[in-house]
């Protein structure tokens, strides 16, 4: 393609006319109006294409399912119309506890998980001992089966009696949730900090700011913005898991569901309760996806991140 001056001394474009745009009056090439009718076409083709293979699987699926010799039986008792509006109202009103679980143990998460991923950043033998502590506390936290975890501490704090200390299986379970989820946070923030090159921080100690100043306005932006994405499916993980405080005896989504099934013996509250939960994580997934794929276009296309 060649560039060529007009009477007035605008730039056109000659050729195939790739360069959209080139000037007033712009007509597209021959060429370039087959390439995006093709373009579409072969967009139409692969959206029915996708489209039929997910209906002919979804056909499939459903026939190897409803003529399993066990299904009749299966349908009663996790599919249940009946137990599914009485569970489905119960289940709403206890999904309310996870939903502030998460907000604020998402809170406290991030601000210990950040305090423990700077302790062990710190430079230098006089922090020596807080970076062994704070790699004991993230080797313990992440080895520790979550269940485990809110065992010890909603059944065991409150066999120890002590004075001035919950004894509330909402906020213990609450406390186990952050204590765990804490420590697999630190490591996001660990890595993101330690992705930041040596040179922003000697720069900024350059430009006269303290080693305080050079973490708080240099590294720790750079750091916290790269790690969104896994930032956000920890949190994913944290709002499903919010269920299990149910094991202390909180009456949130999973409990008002099982109440129901142990008077009952229906188990479709259970199904009510796992969609209620799918329907929560559902948008948070997307938005971590959308986020993810932001971040790695503006990487791709040199921008900061």
């Amino acid at each position: 393609m060649t560039v060529t001056k007009d009477e007035s001394g605008r730039e056109g474009a000659d050729g195939d006319g790739d360069m959209p745009g080139g000037g007033d009056g712009y007509v597209p090439s021959q060429r370039r109006i087959e390439r995006e009718r093709h373009k579409r076409t072969r967009t139409r083709r692969a959206t029915a294409i996708a489209a039929l293979s997910t209906l002919v699987t979804g056909v499939v699926l459903y026939l190897v399912v409803v003529n399993a010799p066990g299904w009749p039986r299966t349908k009663e008792t996790f599919f249940n119309g009946q137990y599914a509006r009485e569970a489905f109202p119960k289940v709403l009103e206890g999904l309310w506890l996870n939903v502030r679980l998460l907000l604020i143990c998402g809170v406290a998460v991030l601000i210990l998980g950040m305090l423990i991923a700077i302790a062990r950043t710190l430079r230098g033998p006089v922090f020596f001992p807080l970076r062994v502590l704070a790699a004991a506390y993230t080797d313990f936290f992440r080895g520790l089966p979550l269940i485990i975890n809110l065992m010890i501490v909603v059944l065991g704090v409150p066999a120890l009696r002590l004075q001035g200390v919950t004894v509330d299986p909402v906020w213990l379970g609450g406390t186990a949730l952050t204590l765990t989820y804490s420590a697999y946070v630190a490591e996001v923030f660990r890595a993101g900090i330690e992705s930041v090159h040596p040179s922003q921080r000697a720069a900024a100690r350059s430009l006269g700011l303290t080693n305080r100043q050079a973490l708080r306005h240099v590294v720790l932006p750079q750091a916290v913005r790269r790690q969104v994405p896994p930032l956000l499916n920890d949190l994913v993980s944290l709002q499903k898991d919010t269920g299990l405080v149910s094991i202390g005896g909180a009456i949130d989504a999973v409990r008002a569901a099982d109440i129901i099934v142990g008077r009952s013996l229906n188990y479709t509250p259970y199904i009510v309760a796992g969609l209620v939960f799918v329907a929560l994580t559902i948008p948070m997934t997307r938005f971590t996806d959308w986020v993810t794929a932001r971040m790695d276009r503006r990487r791709a296309q040199g921008g900061s991140i």
